[in-house]
């Protein structure tokens, strides 16, 4: 189980670093060029303590998966990644708008975002980790 585990982190890090370049660094840069006053320059942001904040992220994601559910299957990975993208979805885009001056766009494109990276995460930990 172990090696599942490990090997699960690193498919959902490697997905989820994927999917965030694809959402905030394609999808989203005019949105984020047109609110540049909200964002560090990309010269000061910290790119290390980014990945690291999505590895920690990432670890807590598979071992609540792995410690918790008991039935280990796709469609239990599928249910546990929906219901988690739908809590971080919702505080990621309307918690944030709800104190920050974002476009209402921006904040259902975090909870979009975060929902289907979640449910990807989902699947992986699904197929991987299956009894």
């Amino acid at each position: 189980m172990a090696k599942r585990t490990i090997w699960a982190i690193v498919a959902v890090f490697l997905a989820w670093s994927i999917m965030d370049f694809i959402l905030h660094g394609l999808f989203l840069r005019s949105t984020y060029e047109a609110t540049a006053n909200l964002w560090r320059p990309m010269a000061q942001m910290n790119m290390p303590l980014m990945y690291f904040v999505t590895f920690v992220f990432t670890v807590c994601f598979v071992l609540i998966y792995g410690l918790l559910v008991g039935q280990k299957s796709l469609s239990s990975g599928i249910r546990f990644g929906a219901l988690f993208g739908l809590a971080t979805g919702i505080t990621m885009g309307f918690g944030s708008y709800s104190y920050m001056p974002i476009p209402l766009t921006l904040a259902w494109s975090w909870f979009f975002g975060s929902w289907i990276e979640s449910i990807t995460a989902g699947v992986i930990v699904g197929a991987i980790m299956k009894s």
